[in-house]
């Protein structure tokens, strides 16, 4: 069960600001960690918004939606009427993901007002924890006056650390289907067969994102087969780049603060082999081992990857096909047809485009909701069972190599609202990763660039937002 604060009346000020420790940061804000007295903040977070280093100016939250996404979320009036983004995606997490994923594993949070001496404290004080790359893509937005207050799901509620350790999991699932769409171009045709997760994979090493590639693969995540599952957490665990994270009571043990995307080292691999020793009897086998079937035991148990994958497959048409929908929802000549030649544009589009605006939108809309399903995280905590241990709501889960019995709870986080004009960028993106992919296959084919967008507002964004 996820326990959430209704309402919080108080202000964040500059005192306050040491309280509040550096846990991490995905490509748009910050988590911290509460690390002072106070019983009101004990056991939570906060998130804090990042802006880019390249904006020459930023809007001050946002008073309220553009037209089209007023138009596009009408039916959501709590979204609708938020006075600025932190409460847009409170309300965009509690009146639309939690009813999809089931309000047990989504804690919505809760906004917390902040001073402006609170965030310019904050961004000192973590400046020389933050990944380098990170400090030179985004600072914190320091005219923003809120931020999201939110459990720490590294850890159980009201436990002692010193006689209850906890051991938490941190997965980024990715995409666990392969698209259908009938609106994928011809020339495209193997991302019918071939995972983004691997394509994005060779744009990053191209780019120097990454230095080695992950053998991960989200279709072994989402298969709900033992083996398989096992599989993907034994790849992640070798390769955890920003896709997977372990903390124990809080603390990360292994992975990368803000997303690294480099090698973890024999030093911290045997680290932490250490620490899940001394949460899992594994006399017989390794301890990682041990801890592998314990993570797929919750995952298998809890089904929360079955709720995630059916709210992942509201994307029905690809971007290659939603895009079209997009330009008819923002009454824009469509681009991507401007650059197609005419006999595929009239065969292949035109049904789109000559969809009621209603369709449209909901094409566009179910798209967004699909993208958040794909960039989010899932928290699995553990926390060890005893004899004569008292009723719990949570979740149990037996671990049958070493005869133990956990306490289990799971949540998703980062399910943040992906504004409307993000569309376009998405489009961008998936054509720089297909061509970069065929090049690499079959570099002569690869040699004929396929045409992108050019103009479109997709400067706010950086690619590393969606590793």
């Amino acid at each position: 069960m996820i326990e959430t604060i209704e309402q919080m009346a108080i202000k964040l000020e500059k005192k306050d600001a040491e309280d509040w420790k550096y846990r991490g940061e995905g490509a748009a804000n910050l988590v911290l960690a509460y690390n002072g007295s106070s019983p009101t903040f004990m056991g939570k977070v906060i998130r804090v918004q990042k802006i880019p280093r390249n904006m020459s100016k930023y809007e001050h939250g946002r008073s309220f939606l553009p037209k089209h996404e007023l138009l596009l979320w009408e039916g959501f009036g709590d979204i609708v009427r938020s006075p600025n983004k932190e409460i847009a995606d409170q309300r965009f997490v509690q009146c639309v993901m939690a009813p999809l994923l089931g309000a047990e594993f989504v804690d919505p949070g809760v906004c917390v007002l902040v001073s402006k001496e609170f965030l310019e404290s904050v961004e000192r004080n973590v400046l020389c924890q933050r990944p380098l790359w990170r400090v030179n893509a985004a600072k914190v937005n320091i005219c923003s006056d809120s931020v999201l207050l939110m459990s720490d799901h590294s850890v159980f509620p009201c436990s002692s650390i010193k006689s209850e350790p906890c051991i938490s999991v941190e997965i980024k699932p990715k995409c666990g289907f392969l698209p259908y769409s009938s609106f994928v171009a011809d020339k495209n045709a193997f991302k019918k067969n071939v995972t983004r997760f691997k394509m994005h994979q060779a744009l990053k090493v191209k780019d120097s994102q990454i230095s080695q590639l992950s053998e991960f693969d989200p279709l072994d995540l989402f298969s709900g087969s033992r083996k398989r599952i096992d599989k993907a957490i034994k790849a992640l665990i070798a390769t955890p780049q920003n896709n997977l994270r372990v903390f124990r009571n809080g603390a990360l043990i292994y992975g990368g603060l803000g997303g690294g995307s480099h090698g973890t080292s024999f030093a911290k691999a045997e680290a932490f082999e250490d620490y899940i020793r001394s949460f899992i009897r594994s006399e017989n086998s390794s301890s990682v081992t041990s801890f592998v079937n314990l993570v797929r035991e919750a995952i298998v148990k809890l089904g929360v990857l079955d709720r995630l994958l059916e709210v992942q497959k509201f994307d029905k048409l690809d971007i290659e096909g939603a895009i079209h929908a997009y330009y008819d929802v923002v009454a824009q000549s469509c681009k991507v047809c401007g650059n197609t030649d005419e006999d595929r544009k009239s065969s292949k589009y035109s049904s789109l485009h000559s969809l009621p605006l209603e369709e449209s939108r909901k094409i566009v809309k179910d798209y967004l909701i699909a993208a958040t399903a794909k960039d989010c995280s899932l928290m699995i905590s553990f926390r060890p069972m005893h004899e004569g241990d008292p009723e719990s709501h949570y979740r149990t889960v037996y671990l049958n190599s070493t005869n133990q019995r956990f306490k289990c709870k799971a949540c998703f986080i980062d399910l943040d609202l992906k504004p409307l004009k993000k569309m376009e960028f998405y489009y961008e993106l998936d054509q720089k990763i297909v061509n970069c992919y065929r090049q690499m296959v079959n570099p002569v084919l690869g040699a004929v660039n396929a045409g992108t967008i050019k103009g479109g507002e997709t400067g706010y964004w950086e690619e590393s937002d969606f590793i």
